[in-house]
């Protein structure tokens, strides 16, 4: 489930990065039909059926069959992944005794989030790619794919995986645990803000700082403060700036963690869980920072775009787990879970 949820994703992204988000424009169909092959003229015939679903770019707009695909093999994906996903509510339930209801609970959850994309892709359609509708989907799909890695976590434990996090002193939990909790959804705010930005009236927000080094970064326009008049330099700076905010609070807990963490028996897990978010965060800053000094005037490096969301989706995921292991900790499970 967990390498679908990140296909899904990864689909999800190249859509957007070649603006395909309404290359289907019904749901579930697609432009009346179950396939993808749908011809230029097919696709006329369909807008002067259908009027009301001409979209923000014109009733001559024209998508290619690979625009089609991206778009037609996104929804396929969410459908075939339903059939994991039941199956594992069925089994955690027939075996909650063993599993425990954490698990089944957890099961379940993923079940009704899948559901909630679902809408959530139709909501999407439906507004033609709004800002929002988007940072909503892929805040979603992060959260989903998170759950999935709890799910396989937690089972494991159950099934008696031997893993040092388990261990970790009381007093250590105390004092990081909160912090931990508070990088996780730093890092998802963050992901949602570039979703923001890169959704925001087709990618424009991504045109709003010049190209090239230094002008579009670590300046925009030229100036490292620059007027925030536009609202599409409004955005990125919020961006930019919550990108940094986020580094500087990484940076600090691991240091301090670093200098502690001989003094809490079996917490080196945890401290690799945050170098790892610290660099992940480091490796994906500099991504960004290539997309915009790579870019020319109104065109933009598409693979780095999709390599900049899978940075960030992946910063998340491993942010998580730094909550996910004080969760699952010995003295953290109810006395029913252990």
């Amino acid at each position: 489930m967990l390498i679908f949820a990140v296909l899904i994703i990864s689909f999800g992204g190249a859509i957007r990065i070649h603006d395909a988000g309404e290359s289907c424009p019904d749901w579930p169909k697609c432009f009346g039909t179950y396939g993808f092959d749908i011809s230029e003229d097919e696709q006329a015939a369909y807008w002067e059926e259908n009027p009301d679903e001409i979209d923000s770019r014109g009733e001559d707009h024209r998508y290619t069959v690979f625009e089609i695909f991206l778009e037609w093999f996104h929804r396929f994906l969410v459908g075939v992944i339903a059939i994991p996903v039941l199956l594992n509510v069925l089994v955690a339930k027939r075996k909650v005794d063993f599993y425990g209801k954490t698990n089944l609970r957890t099961s379940v959850f993923i079940a009704i989030l899948l559901f909630v994309q679902a809408i959530a892709g139709a909501i999407t359609v439906f507004y033609d790619n709004a800002d929002w509708s988007v940072a909503l989907h892929l805040s979603l799909a992060s959260i989903f794919t998170a759950s999935i890695l709890w799910q396989y976590m937690l089972t494991r434990v159950k099934e008696g995986a031997k893993w040092r996090f388990l261990d970790v002193a009381l007093d250590f939990k105390t004092r990081y645990r909160k912090k931990f909790d508070l990088t996780a959804i730093s890092v998802l705010i963050l992901l949602i803000l570039g979703a923001w930005v890169s959704s925001t009236a087709g990618g424009q927000y991504n045109q709003s700082c010049s190209v090239g080094f230094p002008d579009a970064w670590p300046q925009c326009n030229g100036q490292f403060f620059p007027s925030l008049d536009n609202s599409g330099i409004l955005v990125q700076m919020i961006h930019r700036i919550g990108a940094l905010l986020v580094g500087v609070v990484l940076i600090i807990s691991l240091l301090r963690l670093k200098e502690e963490k001989e003094d809490f028996e079996n917490s080196t897990p945890y401290y690799n869980a945050l170098l790892y978010t610290t660099v992940l965060w480091f490796a994906n800053l500099m991504i960004g920072a290539a997309y915009l000094i790579k870019a020319k005037i109104g065109e933009f490096p598409e693979w780095i775009s999709l390599l900049h969301l899978l940075g960030g989706v992946s910063t998340f995921i491993v942010a998580a787990s730094g909550p996910m292991m004080f969760r699952l900790s010995r003295s953290a499970l109810p006395d029913n879970e252990e």
